[in-house]
């Protein structure tokens, strides 16, 4: 058996140690030399500032290489949003700098900065675009005016170009498309176009073009839309932006937290004095009804639309309001037609379009928030004279139904027939209305006359809402302020001259055949009272749009948020003072 020597035991354990000595060595010498060439890499100076331009060139496309792998973040926490198309507009200028040049700032960086500044002129916020970043880097870089030209100074310069471009394109998207998705109401843009657009303009400003004009050749051109641009830099010299209040969401989903915000509200204004707690409810009825009074509304004590509409109407909502309907103005086509029929659900009116100039314009009468008039583009296909109504299915369950089942003369009371499908007349006696709750397998028809739900003309257009412009026989509700009062038609005040507008139009289109003589064909059938259906054979579009804001003879105009609209898109703009 073979004994191990102890002094051979301790020698190799002397050499594991003096092994382990070696490779600490060994580590600690390579990263003192890794160190050693970062410092001197660090500390290089580029000399020639052509050179350093190339070199900040070589740095940029690096980086834009790796966006969207996590490398966002680039200078004190801003986070770009632009990524394809910052690398689409580089690749297109084969990745030089366009802000800055010989570690200075080129004079456009500057003018991005003023155009930024002012940018609720346009419906925007300033921080959206990175200004306070774009800020600072230009103050650095005035700050430290005769450059190093090491790695550190590039980074800057790259950091500096990637924040600056990212806010122009930013800004150039928003001036040309808003900043809502577009639905199936609204222009389908294509995306690709814009963006090309959007690179474009890049372009066209490094190659010497002026910053602000091409910005502004991305807005719409359309004069609904330069004019409410044009009254809002008028409210914006004279609003006062802050503070910012608690805004009320009404109707409401949670009533205490609702309360706890109204009386947040009147603290805010001064209506109340500041407290944690809520009040009772003698004490706030009195506060409300001190408010009504002074604002001109009913004073009932209560809390409602008019009371939250008014506590709402503070100048930074109004600008918001504002800048959701820029953006809308913004999604739609960048042409309209010739001549068109612009209904506006919110101001409950009818504009009649030909040649940039308002033939007719009317009061109309639209869908309540329970039965909203929906959002369409279509075009008239047929007028009719005296015409039938067919109750839509809708209105029958929820208004005749249950009027039914307790008594089966209510449709002849009200002078509707009951028709099978293939059109005989079924005797409402002999049905059995407990059984129906969804629908009925009839129709429920009301014939043609002066007391008919539509008037005496309708016009009809394809849409898949079963919805038309019509006259009615309700006419003193043309009166009303708030008219949204209808099952979802638009029933228009000023039918008659339409009708007699758009045959005429029709007429002339068709010069010298019997179309020219339908206008008095129409007028006849009328005072017969006879129901004619007139094709109308020349495109008549029609559009039915929500605006809560709009600029007539320079002055801004407001609108309820009758359908909740604006209220659904109102958290996607930042709360800013």
């Amino acid at each position: 058996m073979h004994i191990a020597d102890p002094f051979e035991y301790k020698s190799k354990k002397a050499r594991v140690r003096l092994w382990h000595t070696f490779c600490f060595l060994g580590v600690f010498l390579l990263m003192f030399s890794c160190r050693e060439l970062q410092s001197q890499e660090d500390a290089q100076q580029v000399a020639d500032p052509q050179v350093m331009d190339r070199a900040v060139s070589d740095v940029l496309q690096e980086r834009i290489r790796h966006l969207g792998q996590g490398d966002e973040f680039l200078f004190d926490s801003v986070r770009l949003q632009a990524g394809g198309l910052l690398k689409n507009a580089y690749t297109a200028q084969d990745y030089r700098p366009v802000w800055c040049s010989q570690e200075r700032f080129m004079p456009r960086a500057d003018t991005l900065i003023r155009f930024i500044e002012k940018a609720r002129y346009y419906g925007l916020y300033p921080s959206s675009y990175h200004l306070g970043s774009l800020q600072e880097l230009y103050r650095r870089a005035l700050a430290d005016s005769a450059g190093t030209g090491d790695r550190k100074s590039r980074l800057f310069w790259v950091q500096a170009e990637l924040v600056f471009s990212d806010a122009f394109l930013l800004l150039a998207q928003h001036l040309h498309k808003g900043r809502m998705l577009p639905d199936s109401i609204h222009n389908q843009y294509d995306t690709l176009q814009v963006q090309e657009r959007c690179v474009n303009a890049f372009g066209r400003v490094v190659n010497g073009f002026g910053l602000v004009e091409e910005l502004e050749l991305l807005e719409p051109a359309g004069e609904a839309y330069q004019s409410l641009r044009k009254a809002l830099r008028g409210f914006l010299d004279t609003a006062r932006l802050e503070p910012v209040y608690t805004y009320l969401r009404y109707p409401y989903k949670d009533s205490l937290q609702f309360v706890h915000d109204l009386v947040q509200r009147l603290r805010e204004s001064g209506w109340m004095p500041a407290g944690t707690g809520l009040p009772d409810a003698g004490t706030l009825a009195a506060v409300l009804t001190r408010l009504q009074q002074s604002a001109g509304l009913t004073p009932d004590g209560k809390f409602g639309t008019q009371v939250v509409r008014y506590l709402n109407r503070t100048d930074p909502e109004i600008f918001k309001q504002v800048a959701i309907n820029l953006d809308r103005y913004r999604l739609l086509p960048d042409q309209l037609p010739g001549r068109f029929i612009w209904v506006n659900l919110p101001s409950f009116s009818l504009r009649l379009w030909d040649m940039d100039t308002v033939r007719l314009e009317s009061r109309v009468i639209v869908g309540k928030p329970i039965t909203r008039t929906p959002l369409l583009s279509s075009h008239i296909t047929d007028i009719v004279t005296y015409p039938q109504w067919t109750v839509p299915n809708s209105i029958i369950v929820k208004e005749m139904l249950p009027s039914l089942r307790k008594d089966p003369g209510y449709l002849a009371k009200k002078g509707y027939m009951l028709l099978t499908w293939q059109g005989e007349e079924v005797d409402p006696w002999l049905v059995d209305w407990s059984k129906y709750k969804t629908g009925i397998p009839y129709k429920v028809v009301q014939g043609s006359g002066d007391a008919n739900a539509l008037g005496i003309l309708k016009f009809n257009f394809h849409n898949r809402y079963s919805v038309y412009l019509h006259d009615t026989n309700q006419r003193s509700l043309f009166r009303s302020d708030n008219r949204a009062l209808s099952h979802g038609c638009v029933r228009v005040q000023a039918w008659e001259q339409l009708a007699r507008y758009i045959l005429q139009s029709d007429s002339v289109a068709a010069a010298g055949t019997a179309r020219a003589a339908i206008t008095d064909s129409v007028r006849v059938w009328m005072e017969r009272k006879e129901r004619r259906v007139v094709p109308v054979k020349t495109r008549f579009p029609v559009y039915f749009r929500y605006f809560t804001a709009e600029a007539r003879e320079g002055k801004l105009l407001l609108y309820p948020d009758i359908y909740g609209e604006d209220a659904l898109v109102r958290g996607n703009y930042p709360i800013e003072n």
